[in-house]
């Protein structure tokens, strides 16, 4: 058995800095690089993907919303072609930087409200796969999502994702993060939770129920402050259980 380990990086600003990047990047198979729009900006960028070669991590672009301030989480009134631009400008920076350091763009994976926003609604999902498919790259969407649908219709490349360290609806989306249960902050029940989804195909909801889900790519967060113990956690458990850790 096989499953990709993703993380959310390249997010400090300035003299800013967020996440534990050259700590987790060792653990993991795929990076989404933030691309300036919610964090990150040109010099972090490079370094995050200069981090990414040297370990032999896949290369991804982090999209956002245009909300820096509000770290791309505050949803906004965006059309099809507004998504469209935003994931082609955004992903083409990270793309350039990966060629300059002898590297590729492999995949898109869109941040915060642009993705919870995309997972559902058809015109914004439509505008991405567009993109994804107009630079040759990847997407990693929400597993079960309208955005999953779209993608595999059109013949694009595309991940299943889910979330080690978030808690789930009914619905199979995202609970907010300010919901008691939206974040897993517990290694051990991340592990346990991670483990459901790739071997079960299921994830407990916050109110008791088995959802449905489908497990192509694992993601951790890079800005959690357990960042670091989940992602080793996540790679003794995989071991022992004979699960592969590798980008798709």
């Amino acid at each position: 058995m096989k499953i990709d380990l993703n993380c959310d990086m390249g997010e400090s600003y300035g003299a800013w800095k967020m996440g534990a990047d050259a700590e987790v990047m060792p653990h993991i198979s795929s990076a989404n690089i933030a691309c300036g729009f919610h964090g990150g900006d040109p010099a972090t960028i490079r370094k995050t993907v200069k981090l990414a070669v040297d370990h032999g991590v896949a290369i991804g672009a982090h999209p956002s919303l245009p909300d820096i301030m509000g770290f791309g989480r505050r949803v906004m009134n965006i059309s099809p072609q507004e998504m469209y631009d935003l994931v082609v400008y955004q992903a083409g920076a990270v793309e350039a930087f990966a060629r300059a350091a002898g590297a590729k763009l492999h995949h898109i994976k869109c941040h915060g409200a642009l993705y919870n926003m995309a997972a559902n609604d058809e015109g914004l999902s439509d505008a991405m796969v567009r993109a994804a498919k107009d630079l040759g790259a990847m997407l990693y969407v929400l597993s079960r999502s309208k955005n999953y649908e779209l993608a595999k219709k059109a013949g694009v490349p595309v991940c299943a994702e889910v979330f080690a360290d978030r808690g789930y609806t009914d619905e199979g989306t995202l609970a907010p993060r300010d919901k008691p249960g939206g974040m897993v902050e517990d290694a051990e029940r991340a592990v346990k939770q991670a483990l459901g989804m790739i071997e079960e195909g299921f994830v407990t909801s916050l109110t008791g129920k088995r959802v449905a889900v489908a497990a192509d790519t694992l993601c951790i967060h890079g800005d959690q402050p357990g960042a670091v113990p989940f992602a080793k956690a996540l790679r003794r458990a995989f071991s022992d259980r004979g699960i592969t850790v590798a980008a798709p």
